[in-house]
């Protein structure tokens, strides 16, 4: 066994209500995907196509991912400063009124307001679940929680293509918005008088806070921000663009859409818990945490950015297109498996949310730049070229970015071992220098 494998402490292997905890994170981030990917499957065809052309639909993710960054640059420290149960809490039900809002909108600008503060609210989710994750999990566990949490993502954008399939045509888009909403109120309901933060985790948490402008030079932080610009708008090409890539290249319409965008969400969901558990069982064969950390972020890297590369060259019907966006999307979420532990592995448990919402400011950053690049090669090539080339250029580019993060997170971020001078200074409220 491993020296720095850490073996449950009695008190932790006792709290079953670890995994309902969990499990609250997991609902969350269903409903965090659900309200965020509804949009674009809603204005896939028909009433909200006419309204919303390609480039107004680029500018309205870009007004999304402007707030998410925004958001993510203050959201984790808010989390950090009243708590789990408080924060979680704010952010849900921020997100999940301005979805609701979204049923009065009529005019692409109304909606990239919406849209901007849609990504205010959902910005907080995985500070939060991090936060929760860390209170209630050992070190050599949390790649696995992590992946059950995050596993919400894929399985909600499981759900989206049926649901507002069945509930748009049913109900119409409006009526959709506001079912979806009342879901995410219910779920705020819940958790308010469930959440409580563990007593033999609770002294750590009340430590003294690192100010952000400390975290934010350390090497760790700049490079985690920097690769995640690149990997992470990867997996919004692939969750914002796949409905109106069915509708464009193989004229699928909203019905079949339903049926058939599931495929590459199930296989991402088995990414998420594969990539957790690949990282625990290695770690339970003796590789050493920071390095298994590593070897999982590599397989998984790769397995995200090859299939984009090579999709211009393999993709002949629907199903291998949607294959194509499987693989991408199973490698993502293994790779997130494993990333969402990074801040942990690192920094004081008191600055897990922070350094994660710091670093998701790239995750806005890079969406905003390369949701917009995206409905600008789509108006420049789909006229003159057809939509399958313009598609292409962005399978390839995708591709590329995915491969540049990687290599940041490989050679430029560092060892994943715990910052010294940051726990120092979360223990006494001094550098040491």
């Amino acid at each position: 066994m491993a020296e720095n494998y850490i073996p449950l402490t009695p008190a932790v292997k006792l709290s079953k209500m670890r995994w309902v905890m969990v499990g609250m994170a997991f609902l969350a981030t269903v409903l965090n995907y659900v309200h965020r990917l509804s949009f674009n499957y809603l204005s896939a065809e028909g009433e909200l196509r006419a309204l919303i052309p390609d480039e107004a639909f680029g500018y309205i993710g870009t007004a999304f991912f402007v707030a998410y960054m925004i958001s993510n640059a203050f959201s984790g420290f808010l989390i950090d400063r009243f708590g789990t149960r408080v924060g979680y809490s704010l952010c849900m039900a921020f997100w999940t009124t301005a979805g609701l809002v979204h049923a009065f909108a009529v005019t692409p600008l109304q909606f990239g307001i919406c849209r901007f503060m849609l990504g205010i609210g959902e910005a907080g989710n995985w500070p939060a679940a991090i936060k929760l994750t860390t209170e209630w999990f050992p070190p050599h566990e949390r790649s696995t929680a992590s992946g059950i949490f995050n596993s919400g993502s894929a399985l909600g954008a499981v759900i989206v293509p049926p649901l507002v399939a069945y509930l748009g045509i049913s109900y119409g888009w409006q009526a959709t918005f506001i079912i979806l909403a009342a879901c995410g109120y219910l779920w705020l309901v819940i958790f308010w008088f469930l959440y409580y933060t563990p007593k033999e985790t609770e002294v750590k948490v009340k430590t003294f806070a690192i100010p952000p402008l400390k975290l934010l030079k350390t090497r760790f932080v700049l490079m985690f921000t920097l690769s995640k610009t690149f990997m992470d708008p990867v997996w919004y090409f692939v969750t914002f663009w796949i409905g109106r890539y069915l509708v464009d290249v193989h004229h699928l319409e909203l019905k079949e859409i339903g049926m058939l965008a599931v495929i590459p969400f199930l296989i991402a969901d088995v990414g998420n818990l594969a990539g957790g558990y690949f990282t625990q069982y290695i770690i339970k064969k003796g590789t050493p945490i920071p390095k298994a950390r590593k070897i999982a972020v590599t397989i998984a890297g790769l397995i995200m950015g090859i299939p984009l590369l090579a999709g211009p060259f393999v993709i002949s019907s629907p199903i291998s297109a949607l294959l194509v966006f499987g693989f991408a999307g199973f490698g993502y979420t293994a790779y997130t498996a494993n990333s969402l532990t990074f801040p942990a592995d690192v920094v004081p448990k008191n600055s897990a949310a922070s350094v994660w919402g710091m670093a998701c400011v790239g995750t806005g950053l890079g969406g905003a730049i390369f949701q917009s690049v995206s409905g600008i090669v789509l108006k420049t090539y789909a006229v003159d070229m057809g939509y399958d080339y313009a598609y292409s250029i962005l399978f390839m580019g995708f591709g590329i970015i995915a491969l540049i993060g990687l290599a940041i997170m490989l050679f430029f971020m560092g060892p994943l071992v715990p910052n010294e001078e940051l726990h120092r200074y979360a223990e006494t409220g001094e550098s040491g220098k």
